[in-house]
């Protein structure tokens, strides 16, 4: 990471790439998503705010987990039983910033950057990244989205800190239900069910989701502008088959044949189709402003 007259500059694992003719690893991820635009912090860390919580969190994650071992049910208890008690103060963010920002971030866009002020950007903040696991915010205007994507062989601790997020959420039906499309332009669909369909309003209970359980196929939009703190273990990392896949839903009855695996109500069941990363997913990094973290 580097900082230079308030700009942040993140080079870090991406976990919402483009794959589109890209045979790099993970040393290519985030570069796409915020070559276009930069974010200036508004502010600086207030002594007001809890100097201890996110570095409580942070210790607890750096002693704990591991890119081979999936955490127990005892240390996910306790990560999550910390991260409910962080608010938006504990990572830098002041009141004043909670307002829709209507796509421009926490601050006024740079001026040899700016963009269309509906395009809504989703400000992403690194918080650390390890072999271990990631610690990162992603800071919403209110209507943006980030679409359906998964979470391979991980586990993912979400808290909302402000606002209001609608997850929709699906695990796959197992053993494996693939069909092949008529359509030419479309590729192979496999058959999920829905695990959550909610509004998370702050404040609320940390959420998890597991490898395959919990959810691990999920989208965000964003009801009010809200912010999500993440931590993701292992992290994505393409070369140990942790890649972030993007998909399209098509309802149940779009493949709907005699003899499929369905156990509930058809509307709890969408075919999945992967998809490149979507042309108007559109990120931006931002500065980290709360307390410092000692790594």
């Amino acid at each position: 990471m580097s900082s230079s007259r308030g700009y942040f500059h993140l080079h870090l694992p991406n976990p919402f790439t483009t794959f589109k003719n890209n045979n790099n690893n993970n040393k290519m991820f985030f570069q796409r998503l915020f070559s276009m635009a930069n974010f200036t912090s508004s502010s600086s860390y207030s002594p007001k705010s809890s100097s201890s919580s996110i570095q409580t969190v942070y210790d607890t994650c750096k002693n704990n987990l591991t890119p081979s071992v999936a955490p127990s049910t005892k240390l996910i208890h306790d990560i999550t039983s910390k991260l409910d008690t962080i608010g938006p103060a504990d990572v830098g963010l002041k009141e004043e910033q909670l307002k829709d920002d209507r796509g421009h971030g926490f601050s006024m866009p740079n001026i040899l950057n700016r963009v269309d002020r509906w395009a809504q950007p989703i400000t992403y903040v690194g918080l650390n990244e390890s072999e271990s696991f990631t610690m990162c915010m992603f800071c919403f205007p209110t209507s943006s989205v980030i679409p359906l994507h998964d979470h391979p062989k991980m586990t993912v601790l979400s808290k909302v800190l402000y606002g209001s997020l609608h997850v929709k959420a699906y695990d796959w039906v197992e053993p494996p239900c693939i069909k092949d499309s008529n359509d030419v332009a479309r590729g192979p669909v496999r058959l999920a069910k829905l695990a959550v369909d909610k509004v998370l309003s702050a404040p609320c209970p940390t959420s998890v989701l597991y490898p395959e359980t919990g959810g691990n196929i999920h989208c965000f939009t964003a009801v009010t502008s809200c912010a999500v703190l993440d931590i993701l273990t292992p992290p994505y990392e393409e070369s140990a088959g942790r890649r972030c896949t993007y998909y399209r839903d098509y309802p149940y009855s779009s493949f709907r044949s005699e003899g499929d695996p369905i156990d509930g109500k058809e509307d709890e069941y969408v075919w999945l189709e992967e998809i490149q990363t979507p042309d108007d997913l559109y990120m931006r990094q931002g500065m980290y402003a709360g307390p410092p973290i000692q790594i």
